[in-house]
This record gives structure tokens, sequence and C-alpha cells, in this order.
């Protein structure tokens, strides 16, 4: 069975949330539809007329890209311009593309996440807060017989995570009290009785981003017709994301050695570089696409260093003054995107037994020849 269109965006926004985009960027379905079969996935940083030559050869239903095919609003759509061209092609082919930009850059386990590991940052914090997730603290009361059940129900489903610790909660032995109506059913006591049952009293943490998953999970495993629960809205903050990371470095390294370990990881001949090579590098920063406007921020976060792309001439004598060294192997790196990407969703369609295939692309959209 193949997965509809639909399903396999809705494993891509699990990867990376559509909220989590900043404001206006261009993401989710530029074109096509999603209401068909997808046999075949193709995962590209950008939609190039190659890529979708690649794409009609794998037979591919699908393009998720990074790097958007449609930035502005368009007035017209004549075939005899080169983007005019590229949407008759995909149009023709019925293949659909979809958009997971800035999103994929925030998301934990995105873009960013791959890049800081690859250089061999560790315990990464964003390098800019976007969004910082709001907290609940659920409360349930639940008879002992089914008191671990519950439990492992709703931390089972994502709750109880305080930092790096997972599955806290806080469980109080008592007794409820509970009178059943009439044409009620209880699991526990009689119609019109008062019921005395002891209970155990659980409390613990939800993240907002699974409050729904919980309850549900809580509800179905509580045997209670009618289940005493409260939520309550905290004012202590969740997990912060954003766009970049920084971090200590596994060990201190030359800035010669880093360079080295960036073009190994990223698979790149040349790097521009800003500062002494024999200089010792503790702390790093990553930021994939365009980074001139994050300099200064990572220096403010204690990076000795910035992997990202697209450094003018005047950011980079900036920081040659400020002390912040700088390693710029162009915007392209975000390809990192394409294997990262279709390993995810390989998985996830793979988990829930379905025949679509997912392929990263193999063409190289870097515009750039270094000569």
């Amino acid at each position: 069975m193949y997965a509809k269109g639909q399903t396999v965006i809705s494993y891509m926004e699990q990867l990376a949330p559509k909220h989590l985009a900043v404001p206006d960027d261009r993401i989710g379905l530029q074109l096509g539809t999603l209401q068909k079969e997808i046999k075949n996935v193709l995962v590209a940083l950008d939609v190039t007329e190659e890529v979708i030559d690649e794409a009609i050869r794998i037979q591919a239903d699908l393009i998720i890209a990074h790097h958007a095919i449609i930035f502005r609003p368009l007035k017209s759509l004549t075939t005899d311009s080169p983007m005019g061209k590229l949407y008759e092609k995909l149009i023709k082919h019925d293949i659909a593309v979809y958009i997971s930009h800035t999103n994929l850059d925030v998301a934990e386990g995105g873009i960013n996440d791959w890049m800081a590991e690859a250089i061999g940052i560790q315990n990464s914090s964003p390098l800019e807060d976007l969004h910082t997730e709001n907290l609940y603290k659920l409360v349930v009361f639940v008879p002992k017989t089914h008191h671990e059940k519950v439990l492992q129900a709703i931390l089972g489903a994502g709750a109880g995570a305080i930092g790096d610790y997972s599955h806290c909660s806080f469980n109080i032995d008592g007794v409820g009290t509970f009178v059943p109506g009439a044409g009620t059913k209880p699991f526990i006591g009689s119609e019109g009785q008062m019921e005395r049952v002891e209970e155990v009293r659980i409390e613990t943490i939800v993240p907002a981003s699974v409050k729904s998953k919980v309850v549900q999970a809580m509800l179905k495993a509580h045997p209670y017709e009618e289940v005493a629960y409260d939520l309550y809205h905290m004012d202590l903050k969740g997990r912060s994301l954003g766009l970049g990371r920084v971090g200590k470095l596994a060990e201190p390294v030359s800035l010669q050695t880093l360079v080295d370990t960036v073009k190994e990881q990223f698979d790149v001949s040349t790097v521009r570089v800003v500062g002494d090579l024999n200089r010792t590098v503790k702390k790093a920063a990553v930021l994939g696409g365009s980074g001139s406007r994050y300099v200064n921020l990572a220096l403010f976060k204690g990076a000795d260093v910035i992997v990202t792309g697209d450094i003018d001439y005047h950011t980079a004598q900036d920081a040659l003054m400020a002390g912040i060294a700088i390693i710029d192997p162009g915007h392209n790196i975000e390809k990192i995107m394409k294997p990262n990407t279709a390993k995810w969703l390989r998985s996830k369609l793979e988990q829930h037994q379905y025949e679509t295939k997912v392929h990263a692309s193999e063409i190289n959209t870097e515009p750039f020849q270094f000569v």
C-alpha cells in the first residue's frame, strides 16, 4: 500500500512543524496536489530543471525541497520564462512540490542540529530563540488498580520531561468519593450510593506540543466513565527552539582542524576563512544559509567561530576586528538536509508499512564554480 500525499506530509510536519517557520516564509505545498498516492518521493535542496529531470527518471510523485520555487505572488504564469518552464514540466508530469524551509532549520533534529552534530558541537542551544514552548501541569485521579497503566500511558505519550530528565511525575495516595448518577455505568460502585475508593493523584508536566496526545492516551487507559483531571497553564516555560546552534566542541581544536572537518563533513572542496588558522576553538556556532547578521550574536554567546554561508566583505572585516573566526563553506551546505530528511521520512513510512520509497536527490545544485 502506498501512502497518500497528505500522509507523507503529515510525517514531514512531525519533523518540521509549519508553525516553527519565520513569518512570511514560503513553505508548504507550492504546486500540485497531495490528494493522490505517492509511490516515490524525492528530497532536494533546490528545485532546478536537473532535479525535475531526476524526479521524472525515478517516477517521483512528490518533491520535498528546502528552497521555495515560488517566492512572491505570481501575476502571470507564462511557459516561455525560465521559471514558467519549470512549473510547466512539473505540472505535465504531475509532480507536486512541498517546501520545508525555516521550519526545518528551527526544528529539533533539523538542519541546524545536523550541522552541529557534523562538526562535533555538544549540548547545543539555539543561536537565536524564536519559540519557547508552553508547559501545562496535568493532575489526574486514578484507582490504585490502574495507577501504573495510566501513568505509563501518560509518560509514554510525551509527558514528564524536565530538562534532560524524562518520565518525571509525582504520585500521592488518597481517597476519592463520588455518587454515580441515574443511568451511569460506573467502573466502581453502584448507582445512587456514595463510593469511597483508594486512588492515586498523578501530577506531571505536559509540553503544549503533545498536550492532546497525552490527554487522549490518559483517557484511553483510564477505567472510569468520567475521568477527573485538571490541566493548568504554567508560568514556567519549556524548551526553546530557534535558528542556528551554539555549543562547546567535544574537545578544543585549532581553527585549521575545524576547517578540515567542515570540508569533509559537508563535502566541499574549498571554504572562506576569517581568523588565525592556528587559534584554538572551544565553542562554535552554526547556521544554515546566510549568516552575516548572526555573527555578532554568535560572538555575544561566546562562540570562537561561526560556520555559515554568504558572508559579505564588511561583516568579515568586522568579525576580524571583534576576534571571532568565520568558516564560510557556502549556502549550499544545507544539502545536508537531503540524506537526513530522506532517512527520517523513510523510517516513518516503513514503520507504518507503506511501500512509498524516499530518495535523496543526487543532483548538485551549487550555482558557483570554484576555479
